[in-house]
């Protein structure tokens, strides 16, 4: 009798052990922790770059196909030349459509009716700041004040400043400005205000582009010097109608996005913030910014930040050292111990074959597919590191067909001149339609790599083999005991992924992952 009962506890226990063992496997496999209490959206992940006649067909109306080819993105950076809202001095416009031209209202109020985002890139310096400097040295690209005024103080780029002040007082959200201030002559009578169409403006493009010359390059602390004219009028010292607060507090300023993706740089704009802004009431230090911005193209021609041994092309995000400079940005946020967003507004791939950021075929993919591919990598992986928003470069190309030059940015492109979608934006069109409200929440695997992303209780896994020579990987998938899962697929020249219903073996889904993503979700 007793040998029978020990033998029956011994089951028992046995039992309980394997009980135990299976919730807590099951435990495990739900369990993932959140990596960031910052929620990013996938589709945060997915802006263009581009112009004002990208809205408009060659007669100034409104192209409703284009548009809609634009709406593909959650975030249109626009390049706006300072000249084209400031002809002259002090005389501002911004609806040309009556003369023949385009309409800044009607492209900003469709963006926002829409929910596109729009940063507008003030860049470039008016031609009759130009026109201060001596015959020999004048270009569009000089800094944004008059020849021979101290580069270093911020009065020195009041002229700026005040454009920014009218912009914002036309776009931003603040009704309750003095008219009077306001320099548009054809709306005299009646001035337009407070649209709230725009919530971000940057001031200047690349404003370290060492190779326009010393009349371009800015230094950081220069920098910081414009932006802090242009932020508030150097804190209000610069007098009535100066600077973007000062019409619309609620309006952010984008510092100018580095072409050099160097955090020194914007860490000596914040040492020079301290000097000469000094700090907030809640002790931080009072940046004349409110968003970090730096660009970086995936390729190898970039000897002067990093180590690589060049091919002359563009490469795989995660095969350099993109990984490692936007953890530098991310670090500094740490350390200074605020909640600024980091941006990347410029990144992309082209197509031709003489450039050195050139997409390449990979295996039986295309260029047009690796490039469509290597985007949306690096979107992910931008939203991995804690990257907040991401704008490629950009919406057309530069050059016509059969025109190349050889330039890095000919054939740039998202979409095609004659209004098709490139592989990238059918990519990003399907992604945004399956999952555009998901955030990112945290990575289980490295390679290949598994993303989780998460909306409420849904859950999407993304997985993608970090690498561009075609290799495959099998990968078992846990899916916490779920019978089925589905599997999308993206489909290059399409709206919608493929999608296929499989069966699990006991919540694991064997899948085999390749370099283009493909996307799983639990049934």
């Amino acid at each position: 009798m007793k040998k029978k009962n020990t033998l029956i506890t011994g089951a028992i226990i046995t039992l309980v052990i394997l009980f135990v063992g299976c919730v807590q496997d099951k435990k495990d496999s739900l369990h993932i922790e959140q990596l960031r209490t910052k929620q990013t959206k996938i589709k945060d992940m997915f802006g263009v770059n581009g112009f004002e006649w990208d809205f408009y067909d060659s007669k100034y109306n409104f192209d409703t196909a284009k548009f809609n080819l634009i709406k593909n993105f959650s975030g249109f950076r626009h390049f706006l030349d300072w000249d084209r809202i400031e002809p002259e001095k002090d005389v501002f416009r911004f609806n040309h459509k009556p003369e023949g031209g385009w309409s800044y209202d009607e492209v900003y109020q469709r963006c926002h009716q829409d929910s596109i985002l729009v940063l507008v890139d003030l860049q470039t310096t008016a031609s009759w700041l130009v026109n201060t400097y001596p015959a020999s040295k004048r270009q569009r690209d000089v800094m944004p004040m008059a020849y021979g005024v101290n580069r270093s103080q911020p009065s020195s780029y009041i002229e700026i400043a005040k454009a920014g002040f009218q912009f914002a007082a036309r776009y931003g959200t603040n009704s309750k400005i003095d008219k009077n201030l306001i320099k548009v002559p054809k709306e005299a009578e009646h001035p337009v205000i407070g649209l709230g169409y725009v919530q971000y403006i940057e001031s200047g493009n690349e404003p370290d582009k060492w190779w326009k010359g010393k009349e371009s390059e800015e230094s950081p602390e220069e920098h910081a010097a414009q932006l802090s004219a242009f932020y508030d009028g150097h804190k209000g010292t610069l007098g009535k109608g100066v600077g973007v607060k000062t019409a619309d507090p609620n309006m952010k300023v984008v510092m100018g996005g580095i072409a050099k993706p160097n955090v020194e740089f914007v860490a000596r704009m914040v040492e020079w913030c301290k000097q000469n802004r000094g700090y907030k009431k809640d002790g931080s230090i009072d940046l004349c910014f409110d968003v970090i911005n730096y660009h970086m193209y995936s390729n190898d021609y970039t000897g002067w930040f990093a180590k690589f041994k060049s091919k002359k092309r563009g490469v795989a995000p995660e095969t350099n050292d993109m990984t490692k400079i936007a953890n530098t940005f991310t670090d500094l946020r740490s350390k200074l111990g605020i909640n600024i967003p980091i941006w990347s507004t410029e990144t992309g791939y082209d197509l031709s074959d003489k450039s050195v950021q050139r997409a390449i075929p990979i295996g039986a993919k295309t260029q047009e597919i690796t490039q469509a591919d290597w985007l949306i990598r690096l979107g992910l992986l931008y939203a991995r590191l804690g990257i907040d928003r991401v704008f490629y470069y950009q919406l057309y190309d530069n050059n016509d067909p059969g025109t190349d030059n050889g330039t890095p940015f000919g054939f740039s492109g998202l979409v095609e001149k004659n209004g098709k979608r490139r592989a990238a934006a059918d990519y990003i069109h399907q992604i945004t339609a399956l999952m555009g409200d998901y955030y990112y929440f945290n990575t289980i695997n490295q390679d290949p790599i598994v993303d989780v992303y998460q909306k409420g209780k849904k859950r999407m896994f993304i997985l993608v083999v970090p690498d561009e020579i075609d290799r495959k990987e099998k990968y078992q998938l846990d899916l916490n005991q779920a019978k089925t899962a589905i599997i999308h697929r993206l489909k290059p020249g399409f709206n919608q992924m493929t999608s296929e219903e499989v069966n699990t073996s006991n919540g694991i889904l064997e899948i085999e992952v390749t370099e283009t993503p493909v996307f799983v979700e639990a049934k």
